[in-house]
């Protein structure tokens, strides 16, 4: 009985799908005749409840505004703190090293009092009138007048100073910083 039911379904609905794929493959179809003509309504306008602007020109003049002017808050990104730089103002030293008391002395007023060898580089110990002592070595800058250690050997240590002289030519001299004899 339920296989009898299931085959009369699907016949029917086999037949609409028929009956529907016949009526749409029609070749010959006039689109006018089949197409139901209705009349649409006319559309009445009515008049308008706000009174139109007769012409732009009659605007007033639009004038930009800042919305977002911060000119009279704070920076939140400035420091409350603002740091000064202080410029040496010592024409002596053109290398900006300032105030180390190695250099406030002239190269001649230091006395030699030892010399290290090495298998890198040599060192010598140099005492100023005060009494300090500093372990010096090829290369560092050493009195007013910023003399450079060229050499440092058995004999002593040497010290090329560069100066302008009064005519603007520049003058080199070496000083030699002996070791004292033992008596």
């Amino acid at each position: 009985m339920k296989k009898l039911k299931n085959r009369f379904y699907r016949c029917v609905i086999a037949l609409l799908g028929l009956l529907v794929f016949i009526t749409a493959c029609k070749k010959n179809e006039n689109p006018a005749a089949t197409t139901v003509t209705a009349t649409a309504p006319k559309v009445v306008q009515q008049a308008s409840v706000q009174k139109p602007l007769s012409s732009v020109s009659n605007l007033p003049p639009v004038t930009a505004v800042n919305q977002f002017d911060f000119s009279s808050k704070k920076d939140p990104f400035k420091p409350a703190i603002v740091a000064t730089v202080v410029k040496p103002n010592n024409a002596n030293n053109k290398n900006g090293i300032q105030g180390l008391p190695i250099l406030s002395f002239d190269v001649s007023q230091f006395k030699l009092i030892g010399i290290v060898t090495g298998a890198k580089e040599n060192k010598a110990m140099v005492v100023d009138p005060n009494g300090k002592g500093y372990v010096v070595k090829t290369g560092m800058i050493i009195g007013k007048n910023e003399g450079r250690v060229t050499s440092i050997n058995s004999n002593g240590v040497e010290v090329l100073e560069q100066f302008k002289d009064d005519n603007g030519r520049v003058r080199k001299d070496i000083i030699k910083l002996t070791l004292p004899r033992k008596q």
